[in-house]
Formats: C-alpha cells, structure tokens, sequence
C-alpha cells in the first residue's frame, strides 16, 4: 500500500476560508496567516486620448438601418377578399396569402434579412475600427446577432475610455426602434382596419 506524501512546508491557501495564506510546517496548519493573493480584477482599459475620435460611419449605419425593416412593412399592402359560402351567412378568405400581401411579403422578407446581415458585417467593421484607434477590448460584435445589444454595450465600454464621450449611438439606437415599433403598429392597425371594413362591406344581405 502506497500513501500520498504530505506537501512540502510553505503557505497555501488557508483551508479554513479566512482567504488568507495560513502555514503548513509539513505536519499541520499553524496560526500564521498571510495576505493571500489579490481576488480577479478586471484588468482596466487604458484611456484614450481626447482627440481620438471615438464615432465611425459604421456603428451610424449599425444603429439607423434597422429603421427600415418598420419603413418596408408598408411596401406590403394586403387585399383581403372573401367570399360568400353558399348557404350560410359565414365569410371566408379566397386568397391564402391575401394577409401577408402576396409576393411583395416576401420580397419584403428577403430585404429584413440582408439588414440584418448587414447590421452584422458593419458591427465588426465598426469593432475593427476601434481597435486600430485604440480601444482595449472593444465590445465582440458578435452581439449585433442580439440587435440592439451591440450598440449599447459598444457605447457603454467607448465611455469608460472617452472620458465620458460616446453615448450618442446608444440614445439613436433606442430612438430608432421606438419609431420602429411604433410603425410597425401603424402599420397593423391599418392591416386590421382594412380587414374590419372589408368584411362588414362583405356581410351577405339577410345575415
């Protein structure tokens, strides 16, 4: 039967939890303690220098692009037709696709899509850019797959190294998708709209 030989005498780390350094003389724990070594700290970005501009063409296109996939909703314009089945009073729909507005909905689809890939390939070039002017570990573009979130952390993380500057793209992006939503609302009310109006002037006589 072998056993495992005890450590060496020196400090370690104190079993006890005090988080300190506590003395092993090869035998047993003495009363010594010691500071024990620092906890993790995030190593601190070094700061820029004022004149070091800290906006790119690309984070502006990062953060108003999105406006456009609310804008498009309005290339998309559903007629919605229905027809009597015989022998009751109940409307039904003669086109499937009568509600996402036929092939401009796709195309419409297809648009979002490549905004979004482009919201992606413009946050790297906006992350590339800041390194090469001199921001430590700038916000992983990876994150614009998150919308939003990109803008913000980029924005939070430029400030802590701007003395302050940088927030500018973080109060358009937020803008931005408040005009967003807010026409993507317009433009499902006026879907509903239609819809309503379309099946009261549709209501067959006598119902």
């Amino acid at each position: 039967m072998t056993y495992e030989a005890a450590p060496a005498p020196g400090w370690y780390p104190d079993p006890y939890g005090s988080g300190a350094l506590r003395w092993w003389d090869g035998v047993r724990w003495g009363d010594q303690l010691a500071p024990g070594a620092p906890a993790y700290a995030p190593r601190s970005r070094r700061p820029l220098d004022p004149g070091v501009p800290i906006y790119t063409v690309w984070i502006w296109l990062v953060v108003t692009l999105p406006v456009l996939t609310g804008a498009m909703l309005f290339l998309i314009q559903p007629h919605v037709l229905f027809h009597e089945v015989p022998g009751t009073t109940r409307l039904t729909i003669t086109d499937p696709f009568a509600l996402i507005g036929g092939p401009m909905y796709f195309l419409v689809m297809a648009l979002n899509w490549l905004i979004a890939a482009a919201v992606i390939v413009f946050s790297w070039l906006d992350y590339r850019e800041l390194g090469r002017r001199g921001v430590e570990r700038p916000f992983h573009w990876a994150w614009s797959f998150l919308g939003i979130v990109y803008p913000i952390g980029r924005s939070v993380v430029v400030r802590g190294v701007a003395g302050g500057r940088g927030l500018a793209p973080l109060w358009v992006a937020i803008a931005v998708s408040a005009v967003t939503v807010l026409l993507s609302s317009i433009w499902a009310i006026r879907l509903m709209s239609d819809i309503i109006s379309t099946a009261v002037q549709n209501v067959p006589v006598g119902a």
